[in-house]
């Protein structure tokens, strides 16, 4: 059986024979550019956000050597005219460079190739004996005419985290590849996917006659990164799942005119194990970028702490080189994490931010390896003050703020008031796997400062707190009966908690009054 070329539709009928969200109308997109001068294509996206599914579908669909008409009946692929005119039809290769993941770096390219063309020889048994996957393919043109489409995996395997010597190796391949006078005769379509866009030299693309679309820049393939609110609101019906306990815990992907999207990796774990725990750790840990969070280390971490606490940061994308190992601005950070899936991207005011529970979990865990001193144990702590807090300990929940603003003061160069804010959040922090948190939630007759609302099925009790500065924990409680806030959060649950909570700049001491009255 051959291995890249001519050997079925096997693993898109293992897809389809799983929970399955039809994303076949990337495939029209694909139709489009086929045969044209954007018939070289890359869809970046982050791990786990469907690139090997999609890649696998394209085989699939364009493999001539299998009838793959059953697999895509009644998908929205199906709707186009063109949908027959391209099924079944092409010589398809197909190259996932995982594959090759147990080979040392520096040995991949020449091993590859050599696999490359003996499969090609079974295909077409004429082929001279040589080393070159390139020349094959000209030689295969030149004898039959025949015209290939070419779906690369995992793209940038061989450009993450390797030597210089192996990432030029790997960049001169490719650009002799696709930049060649025989490129436009061999191929079709080549479609490309992997987490990083194509690599940078200078600041031009390494292979400038690329249509390009990431996780950052999407266009027209935006709907099908993730997993939209419709998709999941289905998915939770028929698997009898808590729609608002998946989209609390994977939603908050923003990409481009998307601005709703789930993780679908994790939702689908989420449904396999019927439970809404973080499945970010078990595929790539956070902690293997700890190395980036040095880099421009005081940027790096007043911005994510700001994110942490709730904020979102401006960040300018355009500066990063597509790769590793040119990092140097918090910038070149920031959106390596928005390309990783960590962070959330808006296009229109280029800010990102920590996108659902599950990343939050990630960064707190973070927090708590990248040496960030002081902060990993506030963090860590959290989980008491908010066990405290729904025992109305104010003594000890006034204590813990002391030390939360001194760290958060210590770490962002704002104002006092907003230090505050900054320190309040961050002592709640554990609190997001259990409430939904909201910041100057319109409730009553006014904006509270924070309300927790629990998630559903949750017997724990919703809270609101009002912070003051300079003036007296007593005015923060009045202003909260005053203004009503607590109306808007009976039938939550049957008890909320009212915290008010003031900072005395004098002292550099928090005073905490609470109350409890009756939700539903």
């Amino acid at each position: 059986m051959s291995e890249f070329i001519d050997y079925g539709n096997i693993d898109f009928e293992s897809i389809k024979n799983s929970n399955f969200i039809d994303k076949s109308g990337l495939l029209n997109i694909l139709n489009n550019n086929i045969g044209t001068e954007n018939k070289f294509l890359c869809i970046s996206r982050p791990r786990r956000f469907g690139k090997s599914v999609a890649a696998k579908m394209a085989y699939a669909y364009y493999d001539r050597s299998c009838n793959s008409e059953n697999l895509f009946e009644g998908l929205e692929i199906t709707k186009s005219p063109d949908y027959k005119k391209h099924l079944n039809k092409y010589p398809t290769i197909f190259i996932d460079w995982n594959r090759f993941a147990n080979i040392p770096k520096n040995e991949i390219l020449k091993v590859a190739q050599k696999r490359f063309v003996k499969d090609l020889k079974e295909s077409y048994p004429f082929l001279e004996e040589q080393d070159n996957f390139s020349d094959a393919l000209v030689e295969i043109n030149q004898k039959t005419g025949d015209r290939f489409i070419l779906i690369i995996d995992e793209w940038d395997m061989l450009v993450r985290d390797v030597d210089k010597d192996v990432q030029d190796e790997y960049v001169n391949f490719l650009r002799a590849m696709f930049k060649s006078n025989n490129a436009n005769k061999i191929f079709l379509l080549v479609y490309m996917t992997g987490i990083l866009p194509i690599i940078k030299i200078k600041t031009q693309s390494a292979l400038n006659n690329f249509v390009e679309f990431s996780i950052v820049n999407p266009g027209k393939t935006a709907k099908y990164y993730g997993f939209t609110e419709q998709e999941v609101t289905v998915l939770c019906k028929e698997n009898d799942m808590d729609f608002e306990l998946m989209k609390h815990a994977y939603d908050g992907y923003i990409i481009g005119n998307e601005k709703s999207m789930f993780n679908p990796f994790s939702v689908m774990q989420s449904i396999l194990f019927r439970n809404y725990n973080s499945y970010w750790s078990k595929t790539a840990s956070f902690m293997a970028i700890e190395t980036y969070l040095h880099i421009d280390a005081d940027n790096v971490r007043s911005k994510i702490i700001e994110m942490m606490s709730g904020g979102t940061e401006v960040i300018e994308p355009a500066s990063f080189r597509n790769d590793m190992k040119n990092i140097q601005t918090s910038d070149d950070v920031m959106t390596l994490l928005v390309h990783l899936g960590y962070l959330s991207y808006e296009p229109e005011t280029q800010r990102v931010r920590i996108p659902n529970t599950e990343v939050a979990i990630e960064f707190k865990n973070a927090v708590s390896v990248v040496g960030w001193g002081e902060l990993s144990k506030s963090v860590g702590a959290s989980l008491r003050l908010l066990e405290d807090t729904i025992n109305l300990k104010k003594d000890k929940i006034a204590r813990a703020f002391d030390d939360y603003h001194f760290e958060a003061s210590s770490i962002l160069e704002f104002n006092d008031e907003n230090s505050m804010r900054c320190a309040i959040v961050l002592a709640y922090y554990a609190a997001k796997p259990f409430y939904k948190i909201f910041h100057e939630l319109p409730t009553g007759k006014g904006f509270a400062d924070m309300v927790f609302i629990p998630l559903p099925n949750s017997q724990r009790p919703a809270i609101v707190v009002e912070l003051k500065y300079d003036q007296t924990a007593d005015t923060a409680i009045s202003q909260i009966k005053r203004k009503n806030y607590p109306a808007s959060l009976k039938g939550f649950s049957k008890q909320i908690i009212l915290c008010g909570i003031n900072y005395n700049k004098a002292t550099s001491k928090h005073e905490v009054e609470m109350e409890v009255i009756e939700g539903e």
